[in-house]
């Protein structure tokens, strides 16, 4: 546990808050709630700024505070910690911290289908997993793909001596595809690929994991097993709360993109952003759960989502789903 509480994530930035701010009293009661997300802010983060100007968080007694992450395995481990209320990351950075120890569980994956994607310009000809042998891929120590990339290769029958890893910041990695100074990047398909496309002015092609016999639980929300214990209610407000939020968004997705609008100084032009969350609002449900409420999930769902992560490295051993998500909290509907 030592080990993994050294990579904490440090002091985060605050990029929004709702109501009138400060302090429960002052905010008409609301309690003051931080939820830290698996990055900076983008165009899949949209239903969280959009609760939080429709008032929905405040309805429901929450006064939120958004917060920029480094990457989903420093936003599991520091929600473990209770260094944040509340996270928004890849369950694959969950089930590893889970494993070594962390006391963080999930309560609500809302992105069923991994967005993770290998991207690069279309005229890279690039078509296959198959056809990245040799080729440059940038990526960046502490998101979700530095643990699926090597899975979504072993899948494919390669191996990581196949490609050169090249670990760049997050605005490096794109500024190295644009320049060519690497083939290709790792990212989730709702969140670079549009801006390089816009920056470049050139198609972007993908090699979606879940297309090359890859797809598992992405992204969703979670807390400590301390917050469930010392206050459950509030959990279960956040959950509900969330749930809304989502489905309101998916409902109108331009307000929910404009919405977005200050959030962070890294934020995309309002035209990606839109275009970002449209392609997450794709990724919200399994056969299991179509026409269900967001961020509802099945039992057999995480049981496939475990033996996907076992059987290809990400964890070692299979825990049954109660070890990693809180179903007693969980989005109903």
């Amino acid at each position: 546990m030592k080990r993994v509480l050294a990579g904490l994530l440090p002091a985060v930035l605050l990029v929004a808050a709702c109501g009138g701010g400060g302090t429960a009293g002052e905010s008409g009661g609301a309690e003051d709630v931080t939820l830290t997300l698996n990055w900076y802010p983008y165009g899949e983060h949209a239903p969280f700024y959009y609760g939080v100007r429709q008032g929905i968080y405040a309805k429901h007694g929450i006064n939120l505070k958004i917060q920029a992450g480094q990457g989903s395995g420093k936003t599991v481990t520091a929600t473990g910690a209770g260094q944040t209320d509340f996270g928004w990351a890849d369950t694959s950075a969950l089930a590893t911290a889970v494993e070594q120890g962390v006391p963080a569980k999930s309560i609500g994956v809302f992105l069923q289908t991994t967005p993770a994607s290998v991207q690069f310009f279309a005229d890279k000809d690039i078509k296959k997993p198959a056809d990245l042998k040799g080729k440059s891929v940038a990526t960046t120590a502490g998101d979700a793909l530095t643990k699926t990339f090597p899975a979504f290769l072993k899948q494919n029958g390669m191996q990581e001596s196949d490609v050169s890893i090249q670990n760049i910041d997050p605005a490096g990695k794109m500024a190295a595809v644009i320049s060519n100074r690497t083939d290709v990047l790792l990212g989730f398909a709702s969140d670079q690929g549009p801006t390089i496309k816009e920056k470049a002015g050139k198609d972007v092609g993908y090699l979606r994991f879940s297309e090359f016999g890859l797809n598992y639980f992405s992204n969703g929300l979670l807390t400590s097993k301390s917050m469930l214990q010392k206050d459950p209610g509030l959990v279960r407000k956040m959950v509900e709360a969330t749930q809304e939020a989502w489905a309101e968004a998916e409902k109108a997705p331009e307000a929910a993109a404009e919405s977005m609008k200050g959030a962070a100084e890294q934020l995309p032009s309002p035209t990606v952003v839109l275009e970002q969350f449209k392609t997450t609002l794709t990724l919200l449900h399994t056969d299991a759960t179509k026409g269900k409420a967001p961020g509802v999930n099945t039992v057999d769902d995480w049981k496939k989502t475990i033996e996907t992560f076992q059987r290809t490295g990400i964890i070692e051993e299979a825990s049954e789903p109660s070890a990693y998500w809180e179903e007693s909290v969980a989005p109903q509907g």
